[in-house]
This record gives C-alpha cells, structure tokens and sequence, in this order.
C-alpha cells in the first residue's frame, strides 16, 4: 500500500543573516592582527636610526598603510556589492599610496619622505602576501593582487592562516582564538627577528629605550 503523503510546502523565505561586527562581512575577513604585526614589523626594518623607530606618526603610519586595503569591505555598503580583495588588494594601490604618501610626507617637512613612502608600499604589499596566504571561502577566490595590469584573482594553493568569522556565536569565538594564536605563533617571532635585525644595526637597542619619546 502506497501512502498519499503530500510534500511540504517550500520555505521562500530568506534565512535571517548572521550579527554583524562594525562594518565586516560575517563570513570570512582576514584578522586585523596578522596585518598589525606585519606592518609594525616593515616600521621596524624600515626605520634608519632611533628617532624613525621612535617616531610614533612613522608607526601609525605604517602600520595604518598595512591595514587600510581592508577597507574596502566598507564599499559593500554603498552599492551592495562585495569589494573585497578587489583594488585596493593590488600591487597598483600600493604604488599610487606609496607616491601620494610621499608627496604628503614632503610637503609636512618630514625627514627622509622616500624611505618613509617605501615603508608604506612594503607595509601594504604585506596586506596582500597575507591575504594571498589565508584561507578565502567567499567568491571571487583570491585578490586582484596586480591590478592594473592583470584582473585576473590570486590565491595561494596551500594557506598558511585561517579565516576570521565575525558572528557572535561561541563556535566562531572559539575559531577566532585558535586563528589568532596561530598568527601571533607565525608573526611574534618575524617580529622580534627584525627587531634583533635592527637592533644590531642601531649599536644594540632594548625595547624600554625604544618606547621613550624621542628628543
């Protein structure tokens, strides 16, 4: 005997999107802090001499430029579109902010403006070889990392970082800690290398001596 079970009627309803986090895509975003530690990293090896280590508008600078492609993910909420790892992902933005923030740098009198732009280009170039090695679920795979001489999407076939989610649910907490840990065990010791890099180069520098203003 076969039973007459009607189907059940479809469901057209949207399912309710997850929290948002200030103005990032609940997804899948890169962490803020693997790019921090990457720019504060180019300050410290871009920095000639104790008072460009100390000068603390050289660090925000540079760590600034190393987090600003991120914001693109801002545009969505202007046209509704994903911009993300779009333009401001490429070798291109990197040369058109290194040559704007030198001309900026000159005009405010800053010493040596060309090593402090070519903090700024390596600093957003860092943002790009991150992206290009973390985990990217959110279509178009990759960035447009050589725009605007190729449109074509980059990405890395073997990840080094994982995804940062942004929905408030312990799950995504618990992912985000391991993911932040997992920066920090991979960034942490770049850092300090460059530190002891240029410590060296600087006659031997402590970090209490780089944390004082500069005269």
């Amino acid at each position: 005997m076969v039973r007459n079970v009607s189907a059940p009627e479809p469901d057209f309803r949207s399912p309710a999107p997850p929290p948002r986090f200030l103005f990032c895509d609940p997804r899948r975003v890169p962490s803020p802090l693997a790019h921090g530690l990457a720019g504060l990293a180019v300050h410290v090896l871009a920095s000639r001499d104790r008072a460009a280590l100390r000068d603390p508008w050289r660090v925000g600078v540079t760590v600034g430029a190393a987090l600003i492609p991120d914001l693109d993910l801002a545009f969505k909420y202007v046209d509704g579109r994903n911009h993300h790892n779009d333009e401001l992902h490429s070798i291109g933005f990197a040369l058109l902010a290194a040559v704007t923030s030198a001309l900026v740098f000159r005009l405010l009198r800053w010493r040596a403006p060309v090593a402090a732009s070519i903090a700024v280009l390596l600093a957003w170039s860092s943002h790009l070889l991150l992206d290009f090695l973390n985990v990217d679920t959110n279509p178009p795979i990759g960035l447009l990392a050589l725009w605007p001489f190729s449109g074509a999407y980059w990405k890395s076939p073997v990840p080094l970082f994982l995804d940062i989610g942004r929905t408030l649910t312990w799950e995504t907490v618990l992912h985000n800690a391991v993911a932040g840990a997992w920066e920090c065990a991979v960034l942490v010791p770049v850092l300090l290398a460059c530190w002891r890099y240029r410590s060296r180069q600087l006659g031997g520098l402590s970090w209490r001596e780089a944390s004082k203003a500069s005269p």
